[in-house]
């Protein structure tokens, strides 16, 4: 069992020393899905999380704090410490709801970025 929940957040960047367009500084918006399942398959047995995942809202609230708030209407070159790739962010962020989720028994199953309507990377669970 997977809970996902999307976002949106625009930003901008650029990539030093890229051959391409993306070398001058634009702008997405970025659409990102994160999936969550259980460490141990099963769900909640107790509280108001039972027979769940996690708590859409409590999702929502993490990945608002940890990600979105940090990225959203930023220029990303100027917030993360890495080259802005769409793939390096989606394992940064993958990297950063696993260290949030993990003490609750959430693991972070998929993370996809896209970076255009058409475009995405995936970063997952292995």
């Amino acid at each position: 069992m997977k809970t996902t929940k999307s976002f949106t957040f625009d930003a901008a960047h650029f990539l030093p020393d890229h051959k391409g367009k993306c070398a001058n500084m634009h702008g997405h918006t970025y659409r990102l899905e994160v999936s969550v399942a259980r460490n141990n398959g099963i769900l909640g047995n107790g509280g108001s999380d039972e027979g769940m995942v996690i708590d859409f809202a409590d999702l929502k609230a993490i990945v608002k704090a940890e990600v979105i708030d940090k990225m959203d209407h930023k220029v990303l070159n100027d917030v993360l410490p890495f080259r802005t790739t769409a793939e390096n962010m989606a394992d940064h962020i993958f990297k950063v709801l696993t260290d949030k989720l993990q003490a609750s028994g959430v693991i972070v199953d998929r993370i996809k970025l896209w970076e255009t309507p058409d475009s995405y990377v995936e970063a997952c669970y292995e």
